[in-house]
């Protein structure tokens, strides 16, 4: 497994904790750093503000990097819900070719779709191969949310990886059997959401009111687990995806130059497996609500 780093944050005020975007010099810093200490993949999306322009300010700057890595970026969503079937590749076309002027490439190692339900959509799938043929894009896929999206994109057969949430506390795509199935297709999965938006880092007197009521009481779960091994919760999240073995990138998002240390530092570590095991018992149902962003009531 490696770590890819996702640029959310370095385009957008974004998650439950903390949302301050870094200012531009302090963005490029972080992409510096990563790069030069061994992360070789950054995820980014036409939809996350400007953090595909941050992206392409960076490439600019350091122009050889672009050889040594692997760039990811995505389709912006919901753009294809009132297009007609026959300019599904010219609309998807013309958005990858904006990627390709923010970010300062002219092709990617990997283009995904971000509306999940598009995984469903044969038209849309043939549209975003097609890029793929004319050699655009070397590899294709879908950013999923739910189990049944996950399933359909690893057995379309036509789709090259799929990217989907997956934490300590969000052990869906586990618990349903969709990592076996990867596992038995030997189709790779990129994992996001470690930290589920910050949720996993705070305190339960830190959770907004919308949420508390069921996220405290899991947090101090997590507080308990951490006092009784040492750990930390960095260390336990990205330990607990990293034993993941269907998994081959985990993507994760950070704003200042501490939480990426850290959390290089804790993906070079691993946890045993008395607390793998005891991750996967405490929190192999945790409800959906409390783990998916969408279903937050706001």
């Amino acid at each position: 497994m490696e770590l890819c780093l996702g640029t959310v944050q370095f385009g957008m005020d974004y998650g439950i904790r903390g949302k301050r975007k870094p200012p531009l010099a302090e963005s490029l810093e972080l992409l510096d750093y990563a790069v030069q200490n061994g992360i070789r993949t950054i995820d980014t999306a036409n939809a996350y503000g400007e953090a595909e322009d941050v992206v392409g300010a960076y490439l600019e700057k350091h122009p050889s990097v672009r050889k040594e890595i692997t760039l990811i970026s995505k389709f912006r969503p919901n753009l294809l819900d009132d297009v007609p079937p026959e300019r599904y590749y010219s609309v998807m076309k013309a958005n990858l070719e904006e990627s390709f002027r923010r970010l300062h490439t002219d092709t990617l190692d990997g283009y995904l779709l971000h509306s999940a339900r598009y995984v469903f959509n044969d038209d849309i799938i043939a549209a975003l191969r097609r890029l793929k043929k004319e050699g655009y894009v070397k590899s294709i896929g879908v950013s999923i949310y739910e189990t049944e999206e996950a399933r359909k994109g690893i057995l379309r057969g036509d789709l090259d990886v799929l990217q989907l949430p997956y934490s300590m506390l969000d052990q869906r795509m586990l618990q349903s059997g969709i990592f076996a199935l990867a596992m038995e297709r030997r189709f790779p999965l990129h994992t996001r959401s470690a930290f589920i938006q910050g949720l996993v880092m705070m305190e339960p007197e830190e959770v907004p009111p919308f949420l508390r009521e069921k996220a405290a009481p899991i947090l101090k779960e997590v507080s308990g687990i951490c006092r009784e091994t040492g750990l930390t919760r960095t260390q336990l999240s990205i330990g607990f995806v990293k034993q993941q073995s269907a998994v081959t990138h985990l993507v994760f998002g950070v704003r200042n130059m501490e939480q990426l240390k850290e959390d290089i530092s804790a993906f070079q570590q691993g946890l045993s497996d008395g607390v793998m095991r005891e991750l996967e018992k405490r929190f192999a149902h945790v409800e959906a609500d409390i783990v998916m962003p969408s279903l937050w009531k706001k």
